[in-house]
């Protein structure tokens, strides 16, 4: 079995697949992408049992076959080559692979081809296509929010909810949580599932490349995306995710508006200050200047700036840990942040001052952290 390709878009291909690659694999033919030939296509697959990803190169080959690769020889190989066509030579039984290059030749041994695992089949599936720019920010936005505490695994994915009003993607881990809403995305008919973070943070990294829409196919097991040439199939996460609306509050009298920009960069200068284990910042509002500051008891360190803000409420004084509100800062994408507030030992809600469609809601919410005076 013999076909020739260009390094440069095969190694292009194998580094998107190389993300679904775990460090230490249960099965070793995981360690290995799989080569199906099938005349001028090559199509490659990477697995770790719950996600499968695939995709198709160009290859000139009259020959039909498969054969298993090992993963990581094969990339680190690719990358010290400049673009050139290599001729990729497989002894089928044997899968003995021997790759013939401008400066010599280079052999692996692979595995039969035959005995990596298939992807499973997607049946009785509901499917919806999503522009892929829309997925893109979608995922985007909500996966910083999810958590990584084995004992609650729901948390640890990102909650889509379809229904014919609008679309939903909800992410927390119990200390801040991200809701954002298309009402340009509709379904016919209501459906939800939690999609975890490793099939997310691999349609996160490609998903910018790409034109069109990307279709998803899913049931109560497994979803499926599809976009150009590319698959991927990951295993939902069972369970029932927590009720997000109840934890949102319906009132918030106070509000802050202020610059996004001047507001992230005062809270990672202050959070410097801070108590190393509770990250603590003081949001202290009144009128139209707002007070931020931090201390360490321990070390006697402490910091405050100020800044001027619209305000309208009571004066106010609230707690939050700086990580949360600087990472939630980083995904708000709005020049101007609205802060919303009720009491000082109630959720502070974040929203962007301006959309960047009208079809867009985002919402994320992060608890406060109390405050020893």
């Amino acid at each position: 079995m013999k076909f020739i390709v260009s390094s440069s878009t095969l190694l292009k291909q194998l580094q998107m697949l190389n993300g679904v690659l775990n460090s230490s694999n249960t099965l070793p033919i995981l360690d290995n992408f799989l080569f199906e030939i099938n005349k001028n296509a090559l199509t490659v697959s990477a697995s770790d049992l719950e996600t499968t990803m695939t995709t198709s190169v160009h290859i000139e080959s009259k020959d039909e076959g498969n054969v298993a690769v090992p993963a990581r020889l094969l990339i680190d190989t690719l990358k010290t080559f400049p673009e050139q066509p290599l001729t990729f030579s497989v002894d089928k039984k044997r899968f003995a692979i021997e790759i013939s290059s401008d400066y010599g030749k280079y052999k692996i041994t692979g595995q039969n081809g035959d005995e990596f695992p298939k992807a499973p089949a997607l049946e009785n599936g509901t499917s919806i296509d999503i522009d892929a720019v829309i997925l893109g920010r979608a995922v985007t936005k909500t996966l910083f929010a999810t958590g990584n505490d084995e004992l609650r695994p729901v948390m640890s994915g990102v909650f889509v909810q379809f229904s014919p009003e609008s679309t939903t993607f909800v992410a927390t881990d119990a200390h801040k949580l991200v809701r954002y809403r298309r009402t340009d995305i509709k379904a016919t008919s209501s459906a939800s599932f939690i999609l975890p973070k490793k099939p997310l943070n691999l349609l996160k990294n490609v998903l910018g490349s790409v034109d069109g829409s990307v279709k998803i196919e899913y049931n109560t097991t497994n979803a499926r995306f599809s976009f150009g040439n590319t698959l991927l199939v990951c295993r939902l996460i069972d369970g029932k995710y927590p009720n997000y609306e109840a934890v949102i509050p319906k009132n918030n009298p106070n509000k802050l508006t202020i610059d996004s920009a001047a507001l992230l960069g005062s809270i990672r200068r202050v959070s410097i200050f801070a108590n190393k284990t509770t990250h603590q910042v003081r949001l202290k509002v009144a009128g139209s200047e707002l007070n931020i500051s931090a201390e360490d008891l321990d070390f006697s360190n402490e910091a405050s700036e100020r800044l001027t803000c619209q305000y309208v409420g009571d004066d106010m004084e609230i707690g939050f840990n700086s990580r949360f509100l600087a990472d939630m800062l980083t995904n708000l994408d709005s020049e101007e942040a609205v802060i919303e507030m009720s009491a000082p030992n109630r959720a502070g809600i974040l929203l962007p001052a301006i959309k960047d469609s009208e079809a867009e809601d985002t919402l994320m919410l992060v608890m406060p952290v109390m405050l020893n005076n």
